[in-house]
């Protein structure tokens, strides 16, 4: 019989794979046009990946089950979930010129897919580098601000762009600075989200603004802490 420890870290990462399934269902939502219900999936695995690595280090699968990479089925899902999912939805809810959909909807696909496997996409000290693939959140604002369609495309262009720039951005679950505050307005944040996705599809324009104001802020202090940041050796994305 499994020790009970084991059996915890082995659903642990049964956890983190239902991401998969989520991405899935979310999949054959979308061409039903069924987005309220596609952006609650969308949020379901949000919520699945903040709290999947409490969870493992808890379980100590690392240390349990070390020939299993965890970090790595996470890489899929998110790629999954933060990538494909939403630029799907992008192109399904026609929120992209139509002669020129394809092509910018492909990059997004490719400029995430370098950025997951680079090995210096997350730094020791808890950074993304380079724009972290939050194509499901830029999809749920321009669909829920119904921005026209050349702004969205002039946003897919410049943050594929930033994919490569090697800028550090804050992890919001595991980040060293401010970690309670980020947290809370997190938390704050998720309950805007939450309002505005369960109101669909009418559009409350004070909550969706006030809902923007975290990820605005997230950017600036992930450039703030850019700009004071002095390494000895400056990171750098590979080519």
């Amino acid at each position: 019989m499994l020790p009970r420890k084991l059996i915890f870290a082995w659903l642990v990462h049964l956890y983190t794979a239902s991401g998969a399934v989520i991405a899935f269902l979310a999949l054959l939502l979308i061409p039903q046009e069924r987005f309220q219900a596609a952006f609650w999936l969308m949020l379901l695995a949000v919520l699945v990946d903040a709290s999947d690595g409490t969870l493992a280090r808890r379980a100590r699968v690392k240390e349990l089950i070390p020939w299993f990479d965890g970090d790595r089925l996470e890489d899929i899902i998110d790629y999954l979930n933060y990538v494909l999912v939403p630029v799907f939805l992008l192109i399904w809810a026609d929120l992209l010129p139509q002669n020129d959909a394809l092509w910018l909807a492909a990059l997004p696909l490719l400029a995430s897919a370098y950025g997951f496997c680079q090995k210096q996409a997350k730094t020791s000290d808890h950074f993304f580098l380079g724009f972290p693939s939050y194509w499901n959140i830029v999809a749920f604002y321009l669909y829920v601000m119904q921005t026209p369609r050349w702004t969205n495309a002039f946003l897919i262009i410049i943050l594929s762009v930033m994919v490569f720039v090697p800028i550090r951005y804050l992890y919001p679950s595991r980040n060293p600075v401010w970690r309670n505050l980020i947290v809370g307005l997190g938390i704050l944040w998720g309950g805007l989200v939450c309002i505005t996705i369960y109101l669909l599809p009418r559009r409350s324009t004070f909550i969706v603004l006030a809902s923007l104001l975290f990820p605005i802020y997230y950017m600036i202090l992930s450039l703030w802490l850019e700009m004071r940041h002095q390494p000895t050796e400056k990171p750098t994305l590979q080519t």
